[in-house]
């Protein structure tokens, strides 16, 4: 595979948990080493060859309107739920009729990582499978996150294959943010609010959610405190890299 050439970025939650930031600032916008937070996302979609991203915006989406107009790549077309926030899926559904009928990158607008010797991305694209998968995610493992202390997101087999955790169970294993999904998933799904969560279950039931360890860095920034941790982690990467 090629690699997708349109991303859709989910721009549009409400960043509480970053809070005092933004009360007055949009989370994409946050700046972490001198890049708002969507820059990396979107810099790793040019890296990738994607041509479109469809961003959707709900927060304080003229700030985001404003920084995305001054992007000359990937071209960016805006999915507009300023009336109502439709969550992960749902942001999807919305804009299926500007994402097209192929398979396409997701990424979330907060997410952002150091690659390693490849682009990520093109890590997920050579990796995808028509034939077996309707959603792939890049995993990180434990051990290259900063940022993270949960008891991860998935059990993953040697062949890629995801399953949730039980109660009680750990995992080494975190969805790192980024994805390649099939938008079949999605037909005759109704407009409205929707998770994620929703279609990875139904792909692990069909046995077609996957996943690919990352490599290199992957860096989430939940709370103020946690921008400093990131940029030290980012310089430390770029000195030993």
């Amino acid at each position: 595979m090629a690699g997708p050439h349109t991303a859709m970025v989910l721009a549009a939650g409400l960043g509480k948990r970053m809070a005092p930031i933004t009360d007055t600032m949009p989370k994409p916008l946050i700046k972490v080493a001198g890049k708002p937070l969507i820059d990396w996302g979107l810099q790793a979609l040019v890296g990738a060859g994607v041509e479109r991203a469809v961003v959707n915006v709900h927060y304080l989406a003229d700030q985001v309107d404003a920084h995305l107009a001054k992007r000359k790549a990937p071209a960016i077309l805006i999915s507009d739920e300023r009336n109502e926030l439709l969550d992960s899926a749902g942001g999807i559904i919305n804009a299926l009729p500007k994402i097209g009928s192929e398979p396409f990158y997701v990424l979330n607008a907060d997410t952002f990582w150091v690659d390693g010797s490849k682009p990520n991305l093109v890590l997920l694209a050579e990796g995808w499978d028509d034939a077996r998968m309707d959603i792939l995610l890049m995993i990180a493992a434990k051990d290259q996150a900063t940022g993270y202390d949960g008891r991860g997101d998935f059990h993953m087999s040697s062949d890629g294959r995801l399953r949730r955790l039980g109660i009680g169970e750990t995992s080494p294993y975190i969805y790192a943010g980024a994805a390649i999904i099939h938008p079949r998933i999605f037909a005759g799904a109704a407009a409205g609010k929707a998770s994620l969560n929703r279609y990875f279950d139904a792909a692990i039931a069909a046995d077609r959610l996957f996943g690919l360890r990352m490599d290199g860095l992957w860096l989430t920034v939940g709370t103020p405190d946690a921008i400093g941790d990131a940029e030290a982690a980012i310089a430390r990467q770029t000195v030993n890299g």
